[in-house]
């Protein structure tokens, strides 16, 4: 398919500053390069990603000697002619390509600034998290890429909810930085294939996304979604699993699964259904309507909606007059609303992610994802 093949080829060229010795990169160097790695802050793009794959390939394994991929593996594909085309590259050199390669990226991204812990809180690289007033604040915090929630995110999102249900706040609230509230997956996360292949990426994915849910199914205090901008995806199927959700006049809410191949989460198909009546939930959960702020309102699925002017002012006067009520008391009436239900709620998430699992691995929802790939690439 030469249209899949333009989806990785026709990025800008990257320049790489080859600055190590003839003799090749030792092993201890190419070692650190790798867990370096895992500390760039931005997405370097398809064709340096390619490029890492392709090196530390032939820098473990030698030159290309796996079968090619079929052509509906179009990442696969991909990555496969990537190491392909390396040759008969030496594994001493492929570690040199690869250690000068990790070092111009992370050179190009300058020093690295991380989200300044509160207290005994753990470091973020994805969110900003801090505990003031007795409110626990978690920041979606990619806002140049509208707080698309990648595989770290998903796991960062955990760990944050597992220490706010333990700490001394009252309440804790969910945002984002910038103009979204959150722009759903990052698509990105479906090109990342594990050696396992496909079907490894779908399981993985969909343990990943269990416990993701769970986390906000199991969160013990009230949780108040504040809706700073446009929610798209999985950020508006979990509103149903918050007490309260602000939004701001110009938030929208899209659940454009069907458009993807792929169907709705975050126990949406029971809570949407519940919250706005079966009509009103199909629209959204089978027929990608988006809905305004003041639409998702009048449905139940907001709780108020403010104007963008005094929206933050608005929302914090309400919060701190909540941070004032009685820890214990809320968490106690917040399981005797939710104790009823979790159980169901966790049926229905295994469920959803039983059915999504599936629908990954479907050649209906590869296209739509190469579609989506391919539309990006031409703007």
């Amino acid at each position: 398919h030469e249209s899949l093949l333009k989806l990785f080829t026709h990025i800008p060229t990257l320049k790489l500053h080859m600055t190590g010795s003839m003799m090749g990169a030792t092993v201890e160097q190419f070692n650190h390069a790798k867990s370096q790695m895992g500390t760039l802050k931005e997405d370097p793009g398809n064709e340096a990603k390619l490029k890492i794959y392709a090196l530390f390939k032939q820098a473990t394994q030698g030159p290309c000697n796996t079968p090619k991929p079929g052509m509906l593996d179009f990442v696969g594909k991909a990555k496969w002619d990537a190491w392909k085309s390396l040759g008969s590259v030496s594994q001493e050199d492929a570690r040199q390509q690869y250690v000068d390669l990790i070092d111009s990226l992370l050179a190009a991204e300058g020093p690295a600034v991380a989200a300044q812990p509160t207290g005994s809180a753990a470091t973020f690289d994805t969110l900003l998290v801090s505990t003031e007033d007795n409110i626990t604040t978690i920041r979606l915090n990619r806002p140049q890429k509208k707080n698309a929630i990648t595989v770290e995110m998903y796991n960062e999102v955990i760990k944050a909810l597992e220490q706010a249900g333990k700490d001394d706040s009252v309440i804790t609230v969910i945002t984002g930085s910038g103009d979204f509230y959150c722009s759903g997956n990052d698509l990105t996360n479906f090109t990342k294939i594990p050696e396992g292949g496909i079907e490894q990426m779908a399981k993985d994915a969909g343990e990943l996304l269990r416990e993701f849910v769970k986390a906000f199914i199991d969160f013990p205090k009230p949780l108040v979604a504040v809706v700073n901008g446009p929610a798209v995806g999985v950020s508006v199927t979990l509103l149903g699993l918050f007490e309260i959700v602000y939004a701001t006049e110009r938030a929208t809410f899209h659940t454009p699964f069907s458009q993807l191949g792929q169907s709705p989460e975050g126990c949406s198909s029971y809570t949407f259904p519940k919250i706005m009546g079966n009509a009103k939930a199909s629209e959204m959960l089978l027929f990608n309507k988006k809905l305004s702020a003041v639409q998702a309102c009048a449905q139940g699925l907001v709780t108020e909606v403010f104007p963008d002017s005094s929206f933050q002012t608005e929302v914090a006067t309400r919060l701190k007059a909540y941070a004032k009520l009685p820890r214990n008391s809320l968490a106690l009436s917040k399981q005797l609303i939710r104790g009823t239900e979790k159980e169901r709620l966790h049926t229905v998430n295994d469920q959803e992610v039983e059915r999504l699992v599936e629908r990954w691995l479907s050649d209906e929802c590869m296209q739509a994802i190469m579609s989506f790939f391919q539309a990006k690439a031409k703007l």
